[in-house]
């Protein structure tokens, strides 16, 4: 078997886009043979640090992202619905604590990282519910499947030193890739990392790796 090549996303769960990314790359995950590694940054600090803009606060990009997102849903079947208050929880509260646990997940419990990063998305852009506040973060801890201890003791970190750098780290060291939003890959083609902004970039991914682009749901038989 080949050497498995090294994928990194980055990604924030504020991003309805960074959920379709995520999803399609892990139903690829063994189809190309490769090796993905997550790095949950901070979406607002990426931003703010590249001087990019929320789409949303331009009103056309807004009207358009509305109605991006319902075609992408059925496209790439994940269960994306815009929150009903779009601009208070994605621009207001934003998810700089949900990141952080996301973080320490990462940081202790690795294996709960990927449910975890999933329940999350599916609560903000599914269930238009939220996700800063401590028992909202539990309750998608819980349905990942996390036992309620671990996802306390986790919770009572985050404003620890040490899952606020390691967040800080991720969020840099996506900067210095050079990306400005989210999600972002990186793939690690003949020893250089290779950037890819957006879900929709994912044939063009193939084609550097020497591989085939089923579409997004590959399984699917395709007419």
């Amino acid at each position: 078997m080949s050497q498995r090549r090294v994928i990194e996303l980055f990604y924030d769960v504020v991003s309805p886009y960074s959920w379709l990314g995520f999803e399609v790359l892990f139903r690829y995950k063994n189809i190309w043979n490769v090796d993905i590694q997550l790095r949950p940054g901070f979406l607002g600090g990426i931003m703010h640090a590249s001087g990019n803009k929320p789409p949303a606060m331009v009103p056309s990009k807004g009207a358009y992202m509305t109605q991006d997102l319902e075609k992408m849903s059925k496209f790439y079947q994940v269960p994306l619905q815009q929150p009903s208050d779009f601009f208070h929880v994605v621009i207001k509260k934003g998810s700089l604590a949900a990141m952080r646990f996301v973080t320490a997940v990462q940081m202790s419990h690795p294996e709960f990282l990927e449910p975890v990063s999933r329940e999350l998305w599916m609560r903000i852009w599914s269930e238009d519910k939220d996700i800063t506040e401590p028992e909202s973060i539990l309750e998608a801890a819980k349905k990942a499947g996390m036992p309620g201890d671990q996802a306390k003791k986790l919770l009572s970190t985050l404003s620890s030193p040490e899952v606020k750098n390691r967040l800080k780290e991720t969020t840099d060291k996506a900067l210095a890739y050079g990306i400005f939003g989210m999600p972002s890959i990186v793939a690690h083609i003949n020893d250089k990392p290779q950037l890819y902004f957006g879900s929709d970039r994912f044939e063009l991914l193939a084609n550097e790796l020497g591989e085939k682009w089923l579409g997004p749901v590959p399984q699917k038989p395709r007419l």
